[in-house]
């Protein structure tokens, strides 16, 4: 084997290693099923739950690269149970023999398991429409659904925490791919979904060919200037009718979420969220929102 492609594999063995570290969940098969099986019980996954009148829209979270169901919503699913909505949540992007870490296969594929799963979630509480939240690839990878697979009917909103809407240079390190001939090829073959958010990537310049946006939903980014996995972090915002771009240090400058944080325990970003999906009874996100 080249050198390089030594290289390569021990990369993708340090991002394994470092998403096990940072990621919330349990470190075992048993403990992970019973994450999932407990998430019911913390409020969200709920399959009878009903929107009420306030909150008349199920919310779907949309976990990210090398997240779950569960690890990534440990915080802003109870959140949002909290303040009476119907929160579930789903696995997508799963690769053959790789647990807990999902997010990692085709894009679009990942894409059409959302459109199963949103179908399943208005049938279950009879709702029109579905509100989406999505962190990192979870922020982005709906666009292919609302824009390719008839999404646009069946969601009134997307919040994107975070998400990589124009791909990611990963603090230029992709720049120094093709100086390694076939590194993009075995990237593409092993974790296609890595692959798919390389700025330039075949994927991301279709999904923005024609604009960022589709009519009939509202989008709303919220990004941290200290983002170090979806760089630059200005990329993820959209252009385009009914979006709103949030940097969060304008809400709090003493925020000092990176690219995990914000998506996993912050709850300024929270706040900002809720206003998201209730414009209607907004009220400032300021850094006091991290006791509300």
């Amino acid at each position: 084997m080249l050198p390089w492609k030594h290289a390569v594999r021990a990369l993708s063995v340090l991002l394994l290693t470092a998403a096990a570290t940072l990621a919330p969940t349990a470190a075992s098969a048993q403990e992970a099923s019973a994450e999932v099986a407990s998430a019911s019980s913390r409020g969200w996954n709920d399959w009878s739950c009903k929107p009420s009148a306030a909150h008349p829209r199920p919310v779907v979270l949309v976990h990210g690269t090398f997240g779950n169901s569960v690890n990534n919503w440990l915080v802003l699913a109870p959140y949002l149970v909290n303040r009476g909505y119907c929160v579930f949540s789903l696995d997508y992007g799963q690769l053959p023999n790789v647990p807990f870490f999902h997010g990692l296969g085709p894009i679009a594929k990942s894409a059409e398991q959302l459109d199963t799963y949103v179908d399943r979630v208005l049938a279950a509480t009879g709702a029109p429409e579905a509100d989406l939240v999505g962190h990192s690839q979870g922020g982005m990878m709906p666009r292919w659904y609302l824009k390719f697979l008839g999404g646009a009917a069946k969601v009134n909103a997307l919040v994107g925490i975070a998400p990589d809407n124009h791909g990611t240079t990963l603090l230029g390190l992709t720049r120094l791919l093709p100086y390694f001939p076939g590194a993009e090829d075995l990237i593409s073959a092993t974790t296609p979904g890595l692959a798919d958010q390389i700025a330039g990537s075949p994927f991301i310049t279709k999904l923005n060919e024609g604009g960022d946006t589709v009519p009939g939903v509202r989008y709303h980014v919220i990004a941290t200037q200290y983002d170090e996995v979806v760089t630059p972090y200005r990329s993820q915002f959209l252009s385009g009718p009914n979006v709103t771009n949030v940097l969060i240090q304008d809400k709090c400058a003493l925020d000092l979420s990176e690219h995990v944080a914000i998506g996993t325990v912050d709850r300024v970003t929270f706040h900002e969220v809720a206003n998201a999906l209730d414009p209607a009874r907004a009220t400032p996100t300021t850094c006091l929102s991290v006791i509300g």
